[in-house]
């Protein structure tokens, strides 16, 4: 067979099956919704955890700590702990703020401009940012910051990273039970799909046995079939994308603001292309393994029967 016609036949069956959709609009649509529904909500946690990630921010920024002198030490000695520490090869860079830059910051914040503007001197101390280098591990970091909080003139050292690690914790957990969901999701996907064409095939039967009879082969009999399964995939996958792209334009704003009020910047993430194709693709995939499934398990039953 030419290449040809073997598209030709192809472009056939997918054309027919399309019009076989079109011709019961109702339960089309019914179908491709459930499968959309089915497909959009685990891309819908996907996203949640993306977010959550970007939320908690880079990791080389959760890692840095923050090493506060005490009162009365001179910013001299603030530059000269810093020059010491950016020798040590587990650490990155260091930051100086001064106090002085610490409270004009301090004082733009609406929280504490008017406590600041009360007091007659300046409370802050000169703080050391520090950033550890990726490859510290959380052991040897907390063994440096019990190292920095040792040196002169130090007072407290902030090194925090339990919430992180908690946060870090929870997305994994939200992470697998995403996979999870999205796989039981996508198997009822490939039910809903092979139950719908089973039936067709059922209702199909006494046409399928006089193209058997009339010599067409397993392969042609099962083609418009198998271009059903994946119009339900493709179609689903779009349904899907519009369910998601729907519900992160509903909940950004109301996000947005929330996070305003607590100070923060967070917003929602969005479908990127990557996740828009991964839907796509499940659809496709979930669509046409259950058409192949159910093809393969009921077509063969039916023969013609010859007297």
């Amino acid at each position: 067979m030419s290449p040809v016609i073997w598209l030709t036949r192809h472009a056939e069956s997918a054309i027919g099956a399309l019009g076989t959709l079109s011709r019961s609009p109702v339960a089309t649509a019914l179908t491709v919704t459930v499968i959309g529904i089915a497909l959009a909500l685990p891309s819908a946690l996907g996203v949640l955890v993306q977010s959550g990630r970007a939320l908690a921010g880079g990791w080389a920024d959760v890692r840095d700590f923050s090493v506060y002198l005490a009162p009365g030490v001179a910013l001299d000695r603030a530059e000269a702990l810093a020059g010491e520490l950016r020798g040590n090869p587990g650490i990155a860079s260091v930051r100086v703020i001064p106090a002085e830059a610490a409270a004009a910051e301090l004082g733009k914040d609406p929280g504490f401009a008017g406590a600041m503007a009360a007091l007659d001197s300046n409370p802050l101390p000169h703080t050391l940012v520090v950033r550890p280098r990726d490859t510290v591990d959380r052991a040897a970091l907390e063994s440096l910051g019990a190292e920095v909080g040792k040196a002169p003139g130090v007072d407290l050292v902030k090194l925090d990273l339990q919430w992180v690690e908690r946060l870090n914790a929870m997305l994994d957990f939200l992470r697998r039970l995403g996979l999870i969901i999205g796989g039981l999701l996508i198997a009822a996907v490939v039910i809903v799909v092979g139950n719908t064409i089973r039936l067709d095939i059922q209702n199909r039967s006494a046409e399928i046995e006089v193209a058997k009879l009339l010599g067409a082969t397993d392969a042609f009999v099962r083609r418009p079939f198998l271009y059903l399964g994946l119009w339900y995939g493709i179609l689903g996958g779009v349904v899907a994308v519009l369910i998601l792209l729907a519900g992160l334009w509903a909940l950004g704003g109301p996000i947005t603001r929330l996070a305003g009020l607590y100070g923060s910047s967070f917003e929602l993430g969005g479908a990127s292309g990557s996740s828009v194709l991964a839907v796509l693709a499940g659809g496709i995939l979930a669509g046409w393994g259950g058409a192949w499934l159910a093809v393969s398990r009921h077509l063969a039953a039916i023969q013609p029967k010859v007297d």
